[in-house]
């Protein structure tokens, strides 16, 4: 497998503090149930991941009252992580849970699955990864509540939501 580095978050004697980059890994932002210590990171991510590395992207991030979160097209700060994963096979298994099919017509899927820059919470890029997202109309119809601060934590639900009307 050809790694390769292309920046240093901290010390270069540590190896937490490089990101790894290569054309033969899988790396998915992840903002809700797929986040570690989350619902769904044992069953599809705890055994397939490199690397979970906390992460912003741009958007604006909903709580869905089914329990989990949507993410839309947006420029406020997301919190979540960039988990890399060497099999890409993952994303067959995330693309089933996020009801995703790119064969289907983009209205008929739940979330769409899109590539996305990611950054550090210090603001540095992290590269491109994937990321699903669901229509703004969508999450409104669905009867989401803006998260202002861009965190999905379901144990805190209701001390940072405000409704979108």
């Amino acid at each position: 497998m050809a790694i390769k580095v292309i920046t240093s978050l901290g010390s270069p004697n540590s190896v937490q503090g490089w990101i790894l980059v290569s054309d033969e890994l899988l790396r998915v932002f992840v903002y809700g149930t797929l986040k570690p210590g989350e619902e769904n990171y044992p069953r599809y991510c705890q055994d397939a991941v490199v690397e979970a590395v906390e992460a912003i992207a741009l958007g604006t991030l909903y709580n869905l009252p089914m329990g989990y979160p949507a993410m839309t097209r947006g420029t406020s700060p997301i919190h979540g992580y960039l988990l890399t994963f060497a099999d890409f096979s993952v994303l067959d298994e995330l693309d089933w849970l996020e009801d995703y099919d790119p064969t289907r017509p983009p209205d008929a899927n739940e979330y769409h699955r899109d590539e996305i820059e990611v950054f550090s919470p210090d603001q540095r890029s992290l590269g491109l990864a994937w990321v699903y997202r669901m229509s703004t109309v969508q999450a409104i119809q669905l009867g989401g509540t803006v998260l202002i601060d861009g965190n999905w934590q379901p144990h805190l639900m209701g001390t940072a939501e405000q409704s979108y009307f």
